[in-house]
């Protein structure tokens, strides 16, 4: 893959609005001790996801959750077909996928990745054991089916999004464990919201966690001298 870049300077966080819901308390601390450390962050902020780029999210009933998280099914893109190769009076079509993946969702991937929190994540998983550039190409491509405004997506959607990376690729459930162990130490109390958060963008992207390896292989393409597709583990002695 090709040379990495240098991170982004850390840049601190704006304030956001407050929602019905609070996010996980997320960690930071000038010491990266690792998976037995807790983290706090010293400044909390609460996160929402919106459906369909309104809809707040609040603590309801599951009976109620999945009434208010009914989707308007949204028009899919359309696959195309390209000529190929053209010999004589034959031609060879080849069916070209559509994307859903719009530089909007690039943006808010980079901008998430100014972030201290996971800037300090990314530097803590030094083996990329859940944060390799397949992992975050997924990442890209959930905020691709989450029908939410690039600028809603914040620090928690690219966790949430990692966890469900991970939980549809890797066969070994103890990386997803290193999220956790990151964000909030030995703090149990913070896990059934997280996992509540995550059933919720789950629906908001209509349970579609399968990316293929060529929509991966797109992703990496829009940007291919990116500093994250560098995190290779096949690349890490």
């Amino acid at each position: 893959m090709a040379s990495g870049q240098a991170h982004p300077p850390f840049e601190e966080e704006s304030p956001q609005p407050s929602t019905s819901v609070r996010s996980p308390e997320v960690v930071v601390d000038d010491e990266v001790p690792g998976p037995s450390g807790p983290w706090v962050d010293p400044s909390p902020q609460p996160q929402s996801l919106g459906l369909k780029r309104k809809m707040e999210w609040s603590d309801e009933s599951e009976e109620e959750l999945e009434e208010e998280l009914e989707l308007e099914s949204a028009p899919e893109p359309e696959d195309t077909w390209v000529a190929e190769t053209l010999c004589g009076l034959k031609m060879k079509l080849k069916r070209k996928r559509a994307s859903s993946v719009l530089p909007e969702h690039h943006e808010a991937f980079n901008r998430l990745l100014g972030d201290p929190v996971v800037q300090k994540f990314l530097a803590w998983d030094k083996d990329v054991r859940v944060s390799d550039k397949y992992l975050l190409a997924m990442v890209i491509a959930y905020f691709s089916r989450a029908s939410l405004f690039s600028w809603q997506y914040q620090r928690i959607h690219f966790f949430l999004a990692l966890y469900l990376a991970s939980d549809m690729e890797e066969d070994n459930q103890a990386p997803k464990q290193d999220i956790f162990s990151f964000l909030y130490g030995k703090n149990y109390s913070q896990r059934p919201l997280f996992h509540k958060l995550r059933y919720q963008l789950l629906c908001s992207m209509r349970w579609r966690t399968w990316v293929s390896p060529e929509e991966m292989e797109e992703i990496q393409a829009y940007d291919p001298e990116h500093w994250v597709w560098a995190r290779e583990r096949t690349l890490i002695s």
